[in-house]
């Protein structure tokens, strides 16, 4: 599996009910093993977590999942991430 990198940053309309939510599907995705690192950024602009994914496409429809990105809370951006 490879890593993905996925951004999730607050847009204007960012719903503040919709914290708990994601933290339940990132919840979800570190029992399925697919978790590696998740995190909020001090400035409270958005945070960040890694994927573990076959592929990018794959990738996407998991983090497009995120209830951040269905209600229109944060975009979501994916990227695939060759850390060392």
């Amino acid at each position: 599996m490879n890593r993905y990198l996925v951004m999730a940053m607050r847009l204007p309309q960012f719903d503040t009910g919709q914290i708990g939510p994601h933290r339940d599907f990132l919840d979800d995705l570190r029992r399925q093993g697919r978790l590696e690192l998740a995190g909020g950024f001090s400035d409270k602009s958005g945070g960040a977590y890694v994927l573990r994914a076959s592929d990018i496409d794959e990738a996407r429809v998991l983090a497009f999942t995120d209830p951040l990105h269905l209600t229109g809370s944060s975009r979501v951006d994916v990227f695939e991430w060759q850390a060392a």
